[in-house]
């Protein structure tokens, strides 16, 4: 949805999976802006916000998220926008498009922010992001946050760190005034940008059971607790293959497959969800970011004793045209050798490794396999010796 704010995508239709119409040439009724008041799981129905109600045999849940909103005085006034859903993004796009916008302001610094400024920056609109932090996307490591700072700093996009934003009014000019610690920022458009969280509303006042993690709590093949009562989505668990904890991770990718799998089951051919090892990636302007795995601080949560290191690289071989460096940091268990997480920076290639990393994880890799991985080498694509080797390599050292 960023690119498609920024221009980089120009249709709205290719943002959309499936239409109603498509479902409904298969069969499958659909019925948009029609809010469910209450599930009856004693009676087996729902019913819509007009008061009919609809009868079920199996029920699946997917209210996916709401965005997490600061409680901060003028947050609802126009020109203030979340981003979660498709109509957010059409909203913000018609707004620029309509508005003479010339700034922006972001509250946040997670990975939407960043997409978010990098099309921003494309639609030629001076952009500030308001960090009550001090580095983005803290998931990385500070050394690669460091970096996706100076990302920023290079291609003009003002940060404001250690600030909160108090109050949000619009003045006379229309434009918006925040009230931060930092003192007073006039923008044309604000986005509230903090994260989300699981929208369970609905199933919890159903007596559906949530987990440790506040998302509702399913098994391997997405049933709740309550019987033919499944759950799907951004709203509820999943489980990580290498902390072996039950988490919420709302991902669409993830999404989409715990959806085919419940269905799978509803239809008669059983199949269970076999969980994440939390792969995710972003695009910084010219940097790649991404991180698969666990960080040291869940790995400690998870009773492993971390070890880590950051090892620096070249993306291809040392001597073709063309070479950036590419940082990859690995964490593993002290006393086992296993393989944890894994994160990675550079301006190519950092998302083709992690996701042969996020391979090595799914299978329960040590690092002395890791080590020696068999990997595909041409100098146009890798050295002889990858990054990925010379960092299981250093962090053998340290088991």
């Amino acid at each position: 949805m960023p690119y498609y704010i920024g221009d980089v995508i120009q249709d709205e239709n290719k943002l959309v999976a499936r239409t109603p119409e498509r479902f409904r040439d298969s069969g499958i009724e659909v019925l948009i802006r029609t809010p469910v008041d209450r599930i009856d799981t004693k009676g087996s129905f729902v019913q819509l916000a007009g008061g009919s109600t609809i009868n079920y045999d199996i029920l699946a849940v997917g209210t996916g998220t709401i965005p997490i909103l600061p409680g901060i005085p003028g947050q609802d006034i126009e020109g203030v926008f979340t981003l979660k859903r498709l109509n957010d993004a059409i909203r913000i796009k018609s707004y620029i498009d309509m508005k003479p916008v010339r700034s922006a302001a972001i509250i946040g610094a997670g990975f939407i922010s960043m997409e978010m400024c990098e099309n921003l920056r494309l639609r030629n609109i001076e952009t500030t992001i308001i960090n009550m932090g001090t580095l983005p996307v803290t998931r990385w490591d500070p050394t690669f946050s460091k970096q996706a700072q100076e990302e920023l700093d290079r291609n003009g996009v003002i940060t404001l760190t250690g600030t909160r934003t108090e109050t949000i009014t619009k003045g006379g000019d229309g434009r918006l005034h925040l009230g931060t610690t930092a003192g007073e920022l006039t923008v044309d458009l604000l986005i509230l940008a903090i994260g989300v969280k699981p929208d369970v509303q609905l199933a919890a006042a159903a007596g559906i059971p949530l987990g440790k993690t506040g998302a509702i709590q399913v098994d391997f093949s997405q049933k709740t607790s309550l019987e033919n009562i499944y759950a799907v989505g951004d709203c509820c668990e999943v489980f990580n293959r290498v902390s072996k904890r039950w988490v919420h991770v709302p991902l669409g990718d993830i999404a989409n497959k715990q959806g085919r799998v419940a269905g799978r089951n509803i239809g008669g051919t059983p199949m269970i969800f076999p969980g994440i090892v939390a792969a995710q990636s972003f695009r910084l302007f010219n940097l790649e970011m991404a991180a698969t795995g666990i960080d040291e601080r869940e790995a400690t949560q998870a009773g492993f004793h971390p070890v880590s290191t950051i090892v620096w690289g070249n993306a291809i071989a040392g001597a073709m045209p063309g070479n950036s460096a590419v940082g990859i940091k690995l964490i593993a268990d002290q006393s086992t050798g296993k393989l944890l997480g894994a994160q990675a920076i550079g301006e190519a290639g950092a998302v083709s490794r992690i996701n042969t990393l996020s391979c090595a994880l799914w299978a329960g890799l040590g690092l002395d396999e890791v080590a020696y991985l068999d990997l595909a080498y041409a100098p146009p694509f890798s050295p002889s010796w990858d990054p990925i080797h010379l960092a299981a390599q250093d962090l053998m050292k340290k088991i």
